[in-house]
């Protein structure tokens, strides 16, 4: 039977997205990395899947899945399209709604031009809760890695990101330290991986390995990770401008106890339907 689907993106990470509110699809790793395959199907970095959602206060619930078919707890510029999708499927009566993630529950406010602006909740900074294996919470941790040590900032957006601090990212070695990172026993559940450049104290530019996926055009809570992390050092203000190889987002974080909050665009791609 078709299934219908609708393909979208933020900054060029792509979407496939899926109505499962009636709970009827039967979606496992095969299925979804079948969907995510940009030869043999739709193509894209995550698959999202709408459903009823257990909090009263949600609109529906975000599923995320990685390309490779593992799941996720958080996708920033995955949800900014989520909340576009589901305003379409009727289950939002306006242009601002709450949405279930794994994560939580967060605000979507839907703005003039497809824009949206999402808050992705208040940072996870202990150890424990990013997953990180450290005795104590710091403002950098060093990694033994690749023969050598680096510093990088942690912090769980609903999913764990490293963010390095790099003098330049186009130049970066994302390619062989972003999963060689990934693999370390310190990060238990894995971990999205962050190659900051700071040009300014409100603005940054910023290249993520994401977990599951390898590197994105864009990743909206890597760019929430690299603002908190470069903050929290001291390298930058409350508003900065995160430009990703996609294109930009901004983020706003106030500091500790202080939800993230991101702005940045979404556009249509394309519909149609699918055999699952």
């Amino acid at each position: 039977m078709p299934t219908a689907f609708v393909k979208m993106h933020g900054n060029g990470n792509d979407f496939v997205l899926l109505d499962n509110r009636e709970g009827t699809l039967r979606l496992d790793p095969q299925r979804v990395r079948r969907l995510a395959d940009r030869r043999l199907g739709i193509g894209c970095d995550q698959v999202l899947v709408a459903e009823r959602p257990r909090n009263g206060r949600a609109v529906a619930s975000m599923r995320i899945f990685n390309a490779d078919g593992s799941s996720a707890g958080q996708c920033g510029n995955g949800l900014r399209c989520f909340a576009r999708y589901v305003r379409g499927l009727g289950v939002a009566a306006g242009d601002v709604m709450a949405i279930e993630t794994p994560g939580g529950v967060v605000e979507a406010r839907l703005l003039t031009g497809g824009r949206v602006r999402a808050a992705m909740g208040a940072p996870r900074l202990e150890p424990s809760e990013i997953p990180l294996a450290a005795p104590r919470r710091a403002p950098t941790y060093a990694l033994q890695v690749d023969g050598g040590t680096v510093e990088a900032g942690a912090v769980s957006m609903g999913n764990p990101h490293a963010v390095l601090t790099v003098p330049d990212v186009d130049t970066a070695p994302v390619t062989r330290l972003g999963p060689a990172i990934q693999a370390l026993v310190v990060f238990p559940e894995g971990v999205n991986v962050g190659f900051m450049q700071v040009l300014a104290r409100d603005h940054v530019r910023l290249r993520v390995f994401e977990r599951g996926v390898g590197e994105t055009l864009a990743c909206g809570s890597g760019a929430c990770a690299a603002a908190v992390c470069g903050r929290l050092r001291g390298l930058l203000d409350a508003r900065v401008r995160v430009t990703l190889p996609g294109g930009d987002v901004h983020i706003e974080w106030d500091g500790e106890g202080h939800d993230v909050w991101m702005e940045g665009p979404t556009a249509h791609a394309f519909s149609g339907e699918t055999e699952l």
